[in-house]
């Protein structure tokens, strides 16, 4: 039964909304530092979370419990730095700060749909297994 929530579909959609969350707080930061000197624009690199999701999705057969019982394994901890990509080669001011406050404002909508648009997939993937269990 615990097989339900570890298929590939509900893995890929968990770490899409680890991934789009991690960019919001990304966004977030960017925008609260639009006015720092010297500050640079962070984003996060998603074929590092994708490429994460597929490996630990390979990978999940070779761990296993002591007990046929035990609950496996799962999860990528994408609240990890290690996807987080810094903009290093841009300027757009004089004080060395490259945010751009609309492109910013843009990506946060866009963010936000895309995280919208995932929790409605994952919450259909939900309804289908609760449907299927009460039938």
């Amino acid at each position: 039964m615990a097989g339900w929530l570890n298929s590939p579909i509900f893995n890929l959609l968990e770490s899409g909304l680890d991934g789009l969350g991690l960019r919001q707080r990304v966004l977030a930061d960017n925008i609260a530092n639009n006015d720092t000197p010297d500050f640079k624009r962070s984003d996060v690199s998603f074929d590092k979370i994708l490429q994460a999701t597929m490996d630990s999705m390979n990978n999940a057969t070779a761990v296993s419990g002591t007990e046929p019982g035990h609950i496996p394994i799962t999860g990528t901890g994408l609240t990890s730095d290690s996807f987080v990509v810094k903009d290093e080669g841009t300027t757009y001011r004089n004080d060395g700060n490259n945010v751009d406050i609309d492109l910013e404002m843009t990506r946060l909508a866009e963010n936000t749909l895309q995280y919208n648009s995932l929790s409605r997939m994952l919450t259909m993937h939900l309804s289908m297994l609760k449907q299927a269990i009460q039938e």
